[in-house]
């Protein structure tokens, strides 16, 4: 094994459309524990930490940090850095910034690239496929897994497998990438054996994916290093240059490099992968009943077959059908054929043509302090359900437009009214005026769960003027 220090890099983006309405803008799938203990992103750092020397780099949307950061700690993990982009500009600048911030560290560092949406179930393969990636990256090639084809999937890009790599088991040439194929071209893939489906996962020494981008892809290298040289750091994010990141190409490793460079090579892999793309995907992976069907929350059926239903908060029950797929959140409900849970992301997009906010929402949004809730909304009042986090600590604002009355119904709340601070304990209640300077805290180890009646003449989230603010949200002082 390498002496060269090994860093996860785990990238974070996109928003997982076809698993609406459980994945959203504001929570993507990532963020999400679709069936097990663990979110997407915690699982995926911590299957790479089984061979890591050093802390993960997370990269991520500016509006998902605090969610990202939360879940690392939740589970003892303390990235090296989270680095947000300012927008999605694919994996070619992701992989970029992630090589020249490896290479701070050590120059020949391998930097293990992971998507952060994807499920392994057999995660001795994995380790051990790892593990040959690794000696292939120390030894300069830029290595990619080469998934074991379990049909003529004409979703995924495939990969030609080449000569046998010596000295380097399991390791080999790629002879070429392969764009998504049709129906019959996929058969014919598998019928010829050595191709393999493209996974996007990628390790690789740092200076030797400089030199690959100098080479073939010098304006994304550069994009990269003005964004990061004009980044803000502080001790939980980098920040990268709006102006500079924005005018990177967008394109995917794959293009940018792997199609050119003559330093791609594969490990061809049975790792019980799968990149979670549909709501069928998720019935594939899931444990089924007797009657084949994977259900998840408060499920009841009867003569039901074949379906997967995930149901939130609420009691869902099936009559007589199969082949379906069922998702109730708290506000949408989704009925597919699961022989067409692909074309979710059509329903989406009309949603989003419609100007609809549940494409981007949930009832529950996520705040860096806790979470609130809408439930209940009319002509000048809105009722909201709040959870403030053990040590969470809204800013202090005030609003030009409404005022707001708070009922503690678990926990203690440190208030902040205008020059008053005091404490409420459960049952008790407090009114804060339009146009007073407020602010709520947690000082306890419990949540704080309290209920929130605004009234007014607009209760817009848009209507808070913040003075101060630990999470940094308010204006700077001059």
């Amino acid at each position: 094994m390498t002496k060269s220090p090994i860093i996860p890099v785990i990238l974070s983006g996109g928003s997982g459309t076809r698993l609406w309405p459980l994945s959203r803008a504001a929570l993507p799938k990532q963020l999400l524990a679709l069936g097990g203990e663990h979110t997407m992103i915690q699982e995926t750092a911590l299957r790479a930490g089984s061979v890591a020397t050093q802390p993960p780099i997370v990269i991520c949307s500016e509006a998902h940090r605090f969610l990202v950061a939360q879940q690392m700690q939740d589970v003892g993990i303390s990235p090296s850095a989270i680095v947000l982009e300012p927008e999605g500009r694919n994996t070619a600048p992701a992989a970029a910034v992630a090589a020249l911030l490896a290479s701070e560290i050590d120059a020949a560092a391998i930097v293990v690239l992971l998507p952060s949406d994807h499920s392994i179930s057999d995660r001795a393969s994995f380790e051990r496929t790892l593990n040959s990636a690794v000696m292939g990256a120390q030894a300069g090639f830029i290595v990619t897994f080469g998934i074991a084809p379990a049909g003529p999937e004409t979703g995924y890009g495939y990969i030609e497998q080449g000569d046998a790599v010596d000295q380097l088991d399991g390791l080999f040439l790629v002879r070429r990438f392969v764009e998504k194929p049709d129906h019959q071209t996929a058969r014919d893939y598998l019928s010829s054996g050595g191709y393999s489906w493209n996974g996007g996962m990628f390790v690789f020494r740092a200076d030797i994916l400089l030199q690959e981008f100098e080479r073939h892809c010098p304006g994304v290298l550069a994009g990269a290093r003005a964004s990061l040289a004009q980044s803000k750091r502080d001790p939980e994010f980098i920040r990268l240059d709006d102006s500079s990141f924005g005018k990177i190409q967008d394109i995917s490793l794959d293009y940018a490099i792997m199609e050119h460079t003559d330093k791609a090579a594969v490990v061809p892999c049975e790792i019980g992968w799968s990149d979670v793309g549909s709501w069928s995907a998720l019935w594939s992976l899931g444990t089924k009943n007797i009657e084949q069907n994977v259900f998840y929350g408060d499920v009841h059926s009867h003569n039901t077959t074949g379906s997967y239903v995930h149901s939130q908060n609420m009691l869902t029950t099936l009559v007589g059908v199969k082949d379906l797929v069922v998702i109730t959140t708290d506000d949408a409900v989704l009925v597919a054929d699961k022989s067409h849970a692909q074309d979710v992301k059509f329903l989406v997009d009309g949603l989003k043509s419609a100007k609809r906010s549940e494409p981007f929402d949930h009832a529950t949004v996520y705040r860096p302090w806790g979470s609130y809730r809408t439930v209940d909304s009319g002509v000048g009042y809105q009722v909201k359900q709040i959870v403030v986090n053990p040590g969470g600590r809204l800013s202090l604002q005030m609003h030009h437009k409404r005022a707001e009355h708070w009922v503690v119904v678990r926990g203690t709340a440190r208030v902040t009214c205008d020059q008053n601070v005091f404490d409420l304990q459960e049952n008790q209640s407090t009114y804060i005026p339009l146009g007073s300077k407020h602010r709520l805290e947690n000082l306890g180890k419990t949540p704080l769960r309290l209920i929130e009646v605004q009234s007014g003449s607009y209760v817009g989230e848009d209507d808070i003027v913040r003075f101060d603010d630990i999470y940094g949200r308010a204006p700077a002082k001059k």
